[in-house]
């Protein structure tokens, strides 16, 4: 008899450890939901202004239309040494979020990206270098600031990529560089106020110690805060 309680009761104790050390398995579903869209037609979205000087076209455009390879390229000319250009409205960028988006920095890497500085600014048609609230935010091809800073914010939008600054300026297609665009000088840009920016990209070409072509990515670093 006692030996059948020892049994008993070391069945029990082997009972009670494998419901302690059970794994539990579960599974639950949920849905998602994202498109894939041209860059023109993004919740923060790339659109032209200025002409490139190596053609008729943009200077932001996409070169190859089809789906599948809608990638946005700046096309800045061809420049001999010791010369200098600026494009003040080489692209801009506008936020169709219902939120605030944060710019934090601009970095650029490639060949003879030393040549290269970039500005955010508000006038479309001014050197940005005398504009003051401009925000210089790369230098000889170095970013001036880094992820724990803001050097821009943009507007809330309103999901309509027809427009930008509400219906206030508008945003036509381009066929021949297939991209969204303004040239309206009616409204600058304010920081913190409106939904876009301009970027002036400027050509600084020192002399001819690069003569390969130059080729490389400006990267924008964003940053959005969610509403409580």
């Amino acid at each position: 008899m006692k030996i059948d309680r020892r049994l008993v009761l070391l069945g029990i104790i082997i009972i009670v450890l494998s419901m302690t050390m059970a794994t539990q398995y579960a599974t639950t579903k949920a849905n998602y939901s994202f498109a894939i869209v041209h860059p023109s037609n993004a919740d923060i979205r790339f659109i032209g202004s200025d002409n490139s000087s190596g053609d008729s076209a943009r200077v932001l455009r996409v070169t190859n239309n089809n789906s599948g390879t809608q990638f946005v390229t700046i096309e800045l000319g061809s420049w001999m040494p010791n010369s200098q250009k600026n494009y003040t409205a080489a692209f801009g960028i506008v936020n169709e979020e219902a939120q605030k988006v944060n710019i934090t920095y601009v970095s650029v890497s490639g060949v003879n990206a030393s040549y290269l500085n970039i500005w955010l600014h508000g006038d479309r048609s001014t050197d940005a270098g005398t504009e003051g609230t401009a925000v210089k935010v790369v230098s000889g091809g170095a970013a001036l600031y880094n992820d724990n800073t803001v050097v821009w914010t943009l507007g809330s939008g309103d999901s309509d990529e027809n427009t930008m600054n509400g219906a206030g300026l508008s945003t036509p297609w381009d066929e021949t560089s297939h991209v969204r665009y303004s040239v309206d000088d009616s409204t600058n840009a304010v920081n913190e106020t409106h939904d876009f920016v301009w970027v002036q990209v400027s050509l600084d070409i020192a002399n001819a110690a690069g003569l390969q072509a130059a080729t490389g990515t400006i990267e924008f670093h964003f940053k959005a805060t969610t509403n409580s």
